[in-house]
């Protein structure tokens, strides 16, 4: 079982940066695949960046390649998003993720693939 917990949401202007943190409880963390999904209002939600339990693996939606890093510190059973030249296109609630990975640099990308999901944070752009 792993419970996640986000953090670091909020309201930024266009061109800004935020950090967002998922916090993971569970013995399970250092093997777990994980991933960051957002959803704004009235849409489906849709993946952004994964990184594998090895951490070498780490793709992202086209969307945000070039201005989102995705990280993981297994010590601190902690993943983040550095999220930069934020768009008001970026605004939406953002949901971390974590499913049991088959192998160091396994990776998901789609919603169902994933167990265990946070609460959300709200990241809002402003233009």
């Amino acid at each position: 079982q792993v419970q996640l917990v986000e953090s670091g949401g909020g309201l930024v202007q266009a061109g800004g940066s935020l950090r967002l943190s998922c916090a993971a409880s569970g013995r399970t963390f250092s093997r777990s695949a994980m991933g960051w999904f957002r959803q704004a209002s009235g849409k489906e939600r849709e993946f952004v960046a994964a990184i594998s339990w090895g951490g070498l693996n780490t793709p992202y939606a086209d969307s945000v390649k070039g201005r989102f890093t995705i990280s993981r510190d297994n010590a601190k059973n902690t993943v983040y998003l550095q999220m930069s030249s934020l768009k008001p296109e970026d605004t939406a609630v953002y949901y971390c993720a974590a499913t049991p990975g088959d192998y160091a640099w396994r990776v998901y990308t789609r919603v169902n693939e994933y167990h265990y999901w946070g609460q959300g944070t709200q990241v809002t752009v402003s233009s």
